[in-house]
């Protein structure tokens, strides 16, 4: 049985102003608060004696190596993405960064902003620009009719309002 996995699926290249400063806080974060702290930390483990059953050592090393881990994959995600700091000419068209209300038959709305797939965890109204939810969203307009199939079924919504917010 073999122990290779293929690569998953590519995800987007896009990330919204706010969500590469974000990335990029984080980045130095890691870079100049934490990584000092831990490295401090592991070099007084080290003096303590046998590192081999210095139990904050071993930790500390750990810490380091998933702390490098994150600062390499940070960097070469920064370097990969395109930040999308302007509105787009026509607003009255779903495009990367919209904020989307939808209304369902019922009148029940339910609002999303589509952006990059490394924005996700900072609102929970975000959804991925790979999801299936923002590919029948994109590119369509007000008042448009979109069925979006979901874990209860196919549901049908219409565009309600579709905003940009303004880069800061």
């Amino acid at each position: 049985m073999s122990r290779y996995r293929p690569p998953g699926a590519p995800k987007g290249a896009y990330i919204t102003k706010e969500g590469a400063d974000k990335l990029l806080a984080e980045l130095k974060y890691l870079w100049k608060v934490k990584r000092p702290e831990v490295t401090q930390s592991v070099s007084d483990a080290a003096k303590l004696g046998d590192r081999s059953e210095n139990a904050e050592y071993i930790y500390g090393k750990k810490q380091l190596r998933e702390i490098d881990r994150r600062v390499r994959y940070l960097e070469k995600r920064l370097d990969q993405c395109t930040v999308v700091d302007r509105l787009p000419v026509d607003r009255s068209i779903v495009f990367f960064g919209a904020w989307v209300t939808l209304e369902d038959d019922d009148g029940n709305q339910e609002r999303f902003r589509i952006v990059g797939p490394d924005e996700l965890d900072h609102h929970e109204a975000y959804i991925s620009m790979d999801s299936p939810v923002a590919k029948a969203l994109l590119k369509r307009h007000e008042g448009d009719e979109v069925v979006l199939r979901r874990a209860g079924g196919e549901r049908t919504f219409f565009i309600e309002q579709i905003e940009y917010v303004e880069p800061v």
